[in-house]
This record gives C-alpha cells, sequence and structure tokens, in this order.
C-alpha cells in the first residue's frame, strides 16, 4: 500500500506548534502509563550482542542492522525491539511481581515492505514490561492491561484537546474495548485478508484488541507473525483503533503475556527454531530463571499522529522516504520531517 493524503486534508497545528504538542503528549502519556500500570522509566540499549539472542526477530525474516565494533570481537545488531532484553532487566534489576518498566526503543527496519502512511524504516515506541504472579497467566489479567492502556491513551487525548481545542474537530476515541479473537475474524470474514478484517471490525467498534496472534488458525494461515520466543500467542494481541482521517485501522500496540518455559518449548517446535534453545537468554527462560511478565510496545508516532489529526507519519518523525512518498506529500502541501 502506498502513501496518500486525503482530499482536502490541512494539518490542525503548525510545525512549531506540533512539535511542542509532540514533546507535551509523549510526557502526559508515560506519566499516565507508568500511573495505570505501576511501571518506572529505565535506559534502554540501542543495540545487543548478535550471538546474545536478545534482539526481537518480529517475523524471522527481517534482516537487523548489524556491525562489528573496532575494540572488540563482538557483533552488534541494533535492536528490533526490547521484547527479550526488558525481561532479562526485570531480573537483574530485582523488580518484583506488580512493578515493571517502560523505556523509549528506537530501532531500524530496513526490510520494512510498506512505506505508507503508517509504516517508516524508522521506529520509535515505549517499550514496556511487568513482573506477574503464575496466577496472573490469563486472558481476564490480559484484558484488565489492555483496558489500562486505552484508559492511559484517552486519557492523554482528553488533556491535549483540552490545551489545543482545535485537535476537538477529531472526536474522541472509544474507551470501551471490544475483545475478539483472530480466529473470530476469521470465522466471520473468511473472504477477507487478516488486514480488511480488522479494517471492517474497527470501522464498527472503534477501539479492539485481538487476540492469539502468531499460531495458525483453522484455515492453516496465521493472523500475523509473532516470533516464538516471547508472546504466548494464547495470551497476546494488538490494540487497534479506527482513523476516521484515514478510513482505515490502526495498530498501537503489540502486547501480551510472555512465554513460560511450557509455552516457549511449544511454540519453539512450532516455529521450527529449535536452534535457540541454545542461546543464553532461551537456556535461562527454559530453566525457570527469569520472572513471568506481561509486556508490550507502545507506538510514539502512531500515537502522535493519531491525537494531533495527522494523515502521514512523516509528519510527526524525521525519517527517509521514497520519491513517490515525498512527491504525493509534496503535491498536497504535506511536510515531511
Amino acid at each position: 500500500m502506498k502513501s496518500y493524503i486525503p482530499e482536502g486534508y490541512q494539518s490542525l497545528l503548525s510545525i512549531y506548534d506540533t512539535q511542542k504538542a509532540i514533546s507535551l503528549l509523549k510526557r502526559l502519556f508515560e506519566d499516565r502509563l507508568g500511573a495505570l500500570l505501576n511501571l518506572y522509566r529505565v535506559s534502554a540499549p540501542l543495540f545487543v550482542a548478535e550471538d546474545s539472542g536478545l534482539n526481537d526477530n518480529l517475523n524471522g525474516v527481517e534482516r537487523p542492522v548489524s556491525f562489528d565494533i573496532l575494540r572488540s570481537d563482538t557483533r552488534a545488531e541494533v535492536v528490533q525491539s526490547l521484547a527479550k532484553w526488558k525481561r532479562l532487566a526485570l531480573k537483574r534489576y530485582d523488580f518484583h511481581p506488580g512493578k515493571g518498566l517502560y523505556t523509549d526503543m528506537n530501532a531500524i527496519r530496513r526490510d520494512e515492505d510498506e512505506l505508507d502512511n503508517l509504516h517508516s524504516v524508522y521506529v520509535d515506541q515505549w517499550d514496556w514490561e511487568k513482573v506477574i504472579l503464575p496466577q496472573d497467566r490469563n486472558v481476564e489479567y490480559l484484558k484488565a492491561t489492555v483496558r489500562d492502556i486505552v484508559r492511559a491513551i484517552c486519557d492523554t487525548q482528553d488533556t491535549m484537546q483540552a490545551i489545543y481545542p482545535q485537535l476537538g474537530v477529531l472526536g474522541k476515541l472509544s474507551r470501551e474495548v471490544t475483545f475478539v479473537t483472530a480466529q473470530e475474524l476469521e470465522d466471520r470474514w473468511p473472504e477477507l485478508s487478516p488486514k480488511e478484517r480488522e479494517n471492517a471490525c474497527l470501522r464498527e467498534c472503534g477501539t479492539a484488541f485481538i487476540q492469539g496472534i502468531g499460531g495458525a488458525l483453522k484455515s492453516g494461515q496465521k493472523h500475523d507473525g509473532r516470533a516464538p520466543d516471547y508472546d504466548d500467542w494464547d495470551l497476546n494481541g494488538d490494540i487497534l483503533v479506527w482513523s476516521e482521517l484515514l478510513g482505515r485501522a490502526m495498530e498501537l500496540s503489540s502486547m501480551g503475556i510472555r512465554v513460560d518455559p511450557a509455552s516457549l518449548d511449544r511454540q519453539l517446535r512450532l516455529a521450527h527454531c529449535e536452534e535457540r534453545r541454545a542461546l543464553p537468554y532461551h537456556k535461562m527462560l527454559l530453566a525457570g530463571e527469569l520472572p513471568l511478565t506481561i509486556g508490550g510496545g507502545i507506538g510514539q508516532s502512531r500515537l502522535s499522529m493519531l491525537l494531533l489529526g495527522k494523515a502521514h507519519i512523516g509528519e510527526v518523525q524525521a525519517s527517509i522516504w521514497d520519491e513517490e512518498t515525498v512527491e504525493i506529500c509534496k503535491q498536497a502541501g504535506v511536510m515531511l520531517l
């Protein structure tokens, strides 16, 4: 899908006010998220050792950006997310059940095959992770956490619209979350692609959490890819909202209750990734040496463009774009940062 700008689109904020608003929005959301989920901010790495097993493999086909280090025999990879690093950090920093961390995650996704309104080579998100108890590894705990995240988003929108009244024309996001499984979407719309199912669902409900992503559906197809070694595919999902401006569903967060030794063992077999058992991180997890956790990522640029009424992610982040995207935005009078 290529970038497009809706007919008649004009930014609600000037470039100067946009920069001020992004800074305020991020502070407001971080504070609200931290308060609702009991999270504390920590520093995080931009890169990790290639042989550590800590990098996120995403769908298993994306190539991480890697480089050698002059004064070391180590080869490093720019993180694709901090899904595994966070869990190890919770153990190292001695976090206890009910407490967690969040951090800024910046990544380069050089194999991103969709450079459009929502997708960029540059990824910025809040990565968060929280220690839980064995009895918390259930769907109800997952749903309660999703509701808290949506509450943080909506509370941030309310404050932003009070400070910038012109944003009021965007309306309000739905605080009511519709919970639906990927299998239920396939059952209802078997003739549609996964993304088309998401659009059909979100057009109806406004805010949804699509559960059960990573494993094969009854059709044998996956709703979407998910690495086998961080989320439990039975206890995960995506938070999506409907963007009236773009006329499509917008994914804001990928999250879930993380694998325990049993679910990691099963998912490594299903994904044909048995070789990962030999990596240091995976050895620790299979041995039960890491805390049980829930966590995810929340897109900073996507949340900014949604709450500020922007048509293109390039209006709220600096990246590199193909010539077609640059020309489309130029013709529409949209300035890419």
